[in-house]
Formats: C-alpha cells, structure tokens, sequence
C-alpha cells in the first residue's frame, strides 16, 4: 500500500486527509490526533464562534475568527509536528476573513468546497507555504478553477479533493436529483481529474478522494483505482478523540441505513444527514420566532425568509448533544459504526503496523 502523501510542501506518513466536519465534529481534538498519528489532521472553520468563548450572541464574525486562532493552536499543542489544516466553505459570508486568520494561524493547507474557490490565492499570497486544495465533484469544476487560478495568479492546486455525492457526508456539490442515479463514477473523476492536469499542464497534481471510505479495503480500492490518498470522515466520528458530544457519536451507531438521506440546506445545497428529526428542527426555530441570529452565509433561505432552518445553529446543538433539534451531518457509511475507537486504533487498522516497517 501506498505511503506517503505530500500536498504541497507537507508529508505526512500515510495517504490520509480527515475529513472536515463542522460544526465543531472536527475540531482541535480531532484533528490533533489525526496528525499525531500520521494523517492530516482538519478543522472545520464554519460556526467555530458558537461555542466559544469570545462569543456574545452579537460578535459572530469577530468570535468566529478568534475561535478558529484558539482551535489551531490547541491542535498544535497535540501534534507540533503534525501537518493540521482548515477546510473552509465558500458559502460562508466570512470566506475572506477566514482563509486569512487560517494563515495567520498555521494552518498548512486549506481546503475549500460549498462553492469554487476562484479568489483563494489571492487571499493567500503572503502565505506561499499554505497548500491550496479545492474540492470538486466533476472533471469541468478543476478545469474552471485550474484556468482561473493560472490566469489570475499564476498559481496550480497543491491537490484537489474528489467528493463523491452518492456517498459524502454533510453539503454535496451537486443537484440533489443527480444524487444516488448511479450515474456518477467517482474513480472515473478521480483519474480525469489526474488527465487532465498531466496532458493539459504537465502537472503531476495528488487527487484525493473523498466519500465512501470505511475501511482498509475502502482505502486500498481506492489508491488501486488510481486516487492519491483518501479522505475520511464520518469514520473519525465515532472516535474518542472526535470533538462532537457522546450522544452525536451513538446517533451513529445507533442508526441503519434507512436513517441517513439528503436534505436541502438553506444554503442552497443538498446534504446527508440523519433525516428523522427535520420537523423538530424547523419547528424548534418556528416556536423561537428567531431570525437569522449570525448572518453565517452569503445565500440563506432561513435568512432571507425564515424557510426551513437555521442551519449552524442547528449543527451546533447536535454537537452539543441535542438529539431532538440538532442536525447531525454523515456519510452513507455511517450506519457502519458498531462502537467507539481511538484515532489510534483506525490508523491502524488502516495501516497495520506490521506493513508499515515492510514499506
């Protein structure tokens, strides 16, 4: 199997991305410990603020900023070594704000989806060493940011996360009625993507791919249909190390199959999640009367007319344990998880120890 994974100027031991997961799945903890153990460790920005302790109820913006300083600096305190990233939607009102303290912070990648990252150089100029990862779920979206990049600011994908809709957790860049046709090939996409930067730019850029991965035969299917590394998320949930509460954790172990689907997020995209409790959620914040509270997106139909829900605050509240009106986010695969592990024990059942000294 594969070793390696170098984005940009950083390596890291095994072919590994976890999974940006807001809000707050994947904070500090999580992400810690993914790099301690020879992964690349991710935090989610998105609604960092909420439980924060700079937070007011007023100050979302400046909170969320100095949440996401206080998260990264946490995370190094685990692993010093460790190559720790952000992921970053572009939906977000913030985007510019956020990519700039991520730098500021130490963050060593970035990577972007809910949106393409067209000004994502730009942002990060006086940053050269911060790798740039945009996620992408078609071979035209690399093509549109690849020729924006290049024209703009000189400047190519450090990798590109291939995101399988069919299987990922949490927003989908795709229309929800192309989602589960069986229509798309994932792996397909993934050597695309790889094509088309080797024959158009001569460029040998690493694709990631994102969706779908459990397990060792996950991983080794994919590095055999050609991607660079995986990204996983939904396993790291059912963690100990996972910064989501205890009960967000057995909503996983307890659901089946039948419990996970789309949704439509006020942002405008589709996304997977635990779908049983959508009512209590919408009339949670019907009985509140509350109005867009933070201002979070750029595009909000709850902002804009109280349709549907309050999206962050309702991821909030799930991570915080609120089962009835908190929103939990998964992957397709989450009806997998039987019990509780330790980051350690995924990485190596990922990457058994005795393969590694042969490697």
């Amino acid at each position: 199997m594969q070793k390696r994974l170098t984005i940009g100027k950083h390596s890291v031991p095994f072919p590994l991305i976890q999974g940006g997961m807001g809000v707050r799945v994947s904070g500090h903890r999580l992400a810690g410990h993914v790099a301690l153990n020879g992964g690349i460790g991710i935090i989610a920005t998105a609604g960092l603020a909420l439980n924060s302790e700079h937070y007011d109820g007023k100050n979302f913006f400046a909170a969320d900023r100095q949440a996401l300083i206080d998260e990264l600096r946490k995370a190094y305190d685990i692993a010093p070594e460790g190559v720790i990233g952000v992921n970053c939607m572009v939906a977000v009102s913030n985007f510019d704000d956020i990519v700039k303290a991520s730098c500021e912070a130490g963050a060593k990648l970035i990577i972007c989806g809910a949106g393409l990252p067209m000004s994502l150089p730009g942002l990060t100029v006086d940053y050269p060493d911060v790798a740039l990862v945009p996620i992408v779920s078609s071979i035209k979206a690399a093509e549109l940011i690849t020729r924006k990049w290049q024209k703009s600011f000189q400047r190519f994908p450090d990798a590109v996360v291939v995101e399988d809709p069919d299987t990922a957790g949490g927003h989908l860049g795709e229309k929800p009625e192309k989602i589960g046709t069986g229509e798309y090939d994932q792996y397909a996409t993934v050597r695309g993507v790889k094509a088309y930067f080797k024959e158009k730019w001569q460029q040998d850029i690493p694709v990631i791919a994102a969706g779908g991965v459990w397990d060792r035969q996950d991983l080794q299917y994919a590095l055999d249909q050609g991607a660079d590394g995986v990204q996983m998320g939904t396993r790291f949930v059912v963690t100990e190390e996972c910064d989501a509460a205890d009960s967000f954790k057995q909503a996983y172990i307890q659901c089946g199959k039948e419990d996970i689907g789309l949704i439509m997020s006020p942002a405008g995209l589709p996304g997977r999640a635990i779908k049983g409790n959508l009512e209590q959620i919408r009339q949670r914040d019907l009985d509140a009367n509350q109005r867009c509270p933070s201002g979070c997106l750029k595009k909000c139909a709850y902002k804009a007319g109280q349709e549907r829900f309050c999206i962050v605050h309702a991821l909030d509240r799930a991570q915080k344990g609120d089962m009835q009106t908190g929103l939990v986010f998964c992957g397709s695969n989450a009806w997998k998880a039987e019990r509780i592990d330790t980051v350690k024990d995924v990485f190596e059942e990922l990457f058994p120890p005795t393969e590694r000294d042969a490697g």
